[in-house]
């Protein structure tokens, strides 16, 4: 990929955000939702602006595309949240920690992968 073709992503990012309508129709959402749309573009995009290697390039961009066609769908820009198997939140200490902590990474999906896990 090459810079023009990122440039040019984060060129829709921010035309997605100026012309973005929530869903509710209310101009304070709208508003907000679009400062988040901006925000989130502007900080993941300057997060991952020293990556060099043409694979995790792709992955950024496949995750960014990933992202807009689920919002632009739902009509939400927030991310959608990680399915985790039944008592994947439950409290455990030891082995049924790390192994919930495993199932928690497996269950990330494609367009969350720039988020730290919470």
């Amino acid at each position: 990929m090459s810079r023009s073709d990122v440039l040019s992503l984060y060129r829709r990012v921010l035309r997605i955000a100026r012309s973005w309508t929530a869903q509710s129709a209310l101009p304070h959402d709208t508003d907000t939702e679009r400062k988040y749309i901006a925000q989130e573009a502007r900080t993941l995009f300057r997060q991952n602006q020293q990556i060099t290697d043409p694979e995790s390039i792709k992955r950024c961009i496949e995750e960014c595309d990933a992202r807009i066609e689920i919002g632009l769908h739902y009509r939400n820009p927030y991310p959608r949240p990680t399915y985790l198997p039944p008592m994947g939140l439950a409290t455990q200490k030891g082995r049924k920690l790390r192994a919930q902590q495993r199932l928690r990474k497996q269950a990330k999906p494609v367009y969350l992968q720039s988020h730290d896990e919470t």
